[in-house]
């Protein structure tokens, strides 16, 4: 079972004077990369949210938000009543006019509004951090369904590097007679006499170092290894990425060695399907 460590989630709280939405969405990194966006009066609790969404999400680009959505009166701003009244009165001994229009420019003067610093009470902050872990259930779930459409092209790309493979060891015998038809005849060309027998063992050796069975043996191991960690209850992309790349390694070899057009050609396609593979082990958790 693996996840993607792309997702998006969302909750949302309905207090008593305002609507409260956590959004969250991730995509893929090699660590935590966490953006916090919230207003003021919440950034008291931003170490508490961080360590929060580390634990659940690990790793990935994290974008978090929370929006805050007024919904009954309820404002930080009074009026500071005993300094508009001030203001009215000095204002009517440099001009007359009636009490409204005194009011409207005493209004706009420095203090004449005082606004209150609001404060998360514990109620308001458990209700928060409750939606919070629904709005990381939510995109986990995301990152769930994402990792099993991963999951079952990663499958599909390992049988078909699998059966390449088996073709690979089904042409290993024609390999092997071609490269010795090929030495034998470049001898032959050379219209000079030779020692048959040790023409032959030096044959042999050289053919030795042609020889795939323990690159064919490594590289079956490790796609089962591959599939056996897709199928584990933990989601490790790292570990997969390892494996991938002890994968890349035998096919090289196997390139380098098999010195045969048919099987080179093989070979292309084995890393085409690897290279896929490696492009999406960068999106898995």
């Amino acid at each position: 079972m693996i996840y993607s460590m792309t997702g998006y989630g969302k909750s949302v709280v309905q207090m008593p004077t305002k609507k409260i939405t956590i959004e969250l969405k991730s995509l893929n990194s090699k660590n935590l990369d966490l953006n916090a966006r919230m207003p003021s009066i919440y950034r008291e609790k931003e170490l508490a949210i961080r360590k929060l969404l580390a634990d659940a999400l690990e790793r990935g680009k994290i974008d978090f938000s929370i929006y805050v959505e007024a919904t009954a009166d309820d404002t930080s701003t009074q009026i500071n009543t005993p300094v508009v009244k001030q203001y009215m009165n000095q204002l009517r001994e440099v001009v007359p006019g009636d009490d409204l229009e005194l009011l409207k420019m005493a209004v706009r003067f420095p203090d004449a509004l005082n606004t209150v610093r609001e404060e998360i009470d514990e109620t308001e902050w458990e209700a928060i951090k409750k939606e919070i872990i629904l709005a990381v259930e939510d995109l986990n779930a995301h990152r769930l369904d994402e990792g099993k459409v991963l999951e079952a092209d990663f499958k599909n790309r390992v049988e078909n590097i699998r059966a390449l493979l088996e073709e690979v060891a089904a042409m290993d015998s024609d390999r092997i007679k071609a490269v010795r038809e090929r030495l034998l005849k470049g001898v032959e060309e050379l219209k000079e006499k030779y020692d048959e027998n040790r023409f032959e063992q030096e044959l042999v050796y050289y053919i030795e170092k042609f020889d795939i069975t323990e690159e064919k043996v490594r590289l079956k191991n490790h796609l089962d290894y591959f599939t056996e960690s897709l199928n584990s209850k933990d989601s490790n992309g790292k570990k997969l990425g390892f494996i991938s790349q002890e994968m890349g390694r035998e096919i090289n070899t196997i390139g380098s060695k098999s010195n045969y057009a048919p099987m080179q050609q093989l070979v292309v396609q084995m890393k085409d399907e690897l290279e896929k593979i490696k492009e999406q082990l960068l999106n898995v958790l």
